[in-house]
This record gives C-alpha cells, structure tokens and sequence, in this order.
C-alpha cells in the first residue's frame, strides 16, 4: 500500500488505486462503506479485492456444499471490494470473482 497524498516519484502523476469496500448487506447504504487504502498497482489493488473475497467464502464454506449456496451466502452478507482509479484498464468485479472461487471452492 502508499500513503493516500502519495503522488509518485517527483510529484509526477501516477495512477493510484483506492480499494474501497461495501457492506453487500447494506446495499447502497454508503455509510457502511470502507476505505481499504491505496495501492501503487492494479495487481495490488485487485490481490487485496481477492484476499476479502476469499476470506469470507473459505469462512463461509461447509464440505458438501453447493456453490450456489455458498455463492448465495457471499452476494447476501460479504464484504464487496471495488477499484477506484483513473486506470481504465483496471477493473475488478467481486460477484464475478466470487462466482468463479465458490465454483471451485465447492468442487474439492
């Protein structure tokens, strides 16, 4: 992570990547969002969406499971982190991901 007044080296503008997340919970209810911080780069940023995303399915996650359920479980109360940059190549859905690791989570 960088500080968040960090503009880069010698005051030259770079993209910065703010990681901020949402309660799903709480849909569209702003005031349960949160900053995560900046990051220097779209590989950190989107590793630090994943790891938020990852910790509350593998939490969640009971043997046998369907990944529907468990996927189910996500989009109804787990954390919903998204990118904020200036970087439109950066991009980063958390129910895409989401889908995709509670398929695989639920096929070991």
């Amino acid at each position: 992570m960088v500080p968040e007044e960090s503009n880069g080296a010698h005051g030259a503008e770079t993209p910065q990547y703010r990681v901020l997340v949402d309660d799903n919970f709480h849909y569209r209810d702003e005031s349960e969002r949160y900053s995560l911080g900046m990051f220097a780069t779209c590989a950190e940023a989107t590793a630090a969406c994943r790891r938020i995303v990852d910790e509350f399915l593998l939490d969640q996650y009971k043997p046998g499971m369907a990944a529907e359920e468990l996927c189910s479980l996500y989009t109804g109360f787990g954390e919903d982190p998204f990118i904020v940059t200036a970087d439109p190549a950066c991009r980063f859905s958390a129910w895409t991901y989401a889908r995709a690791r509670c398929a695989e989570i639920c096929s070991r």
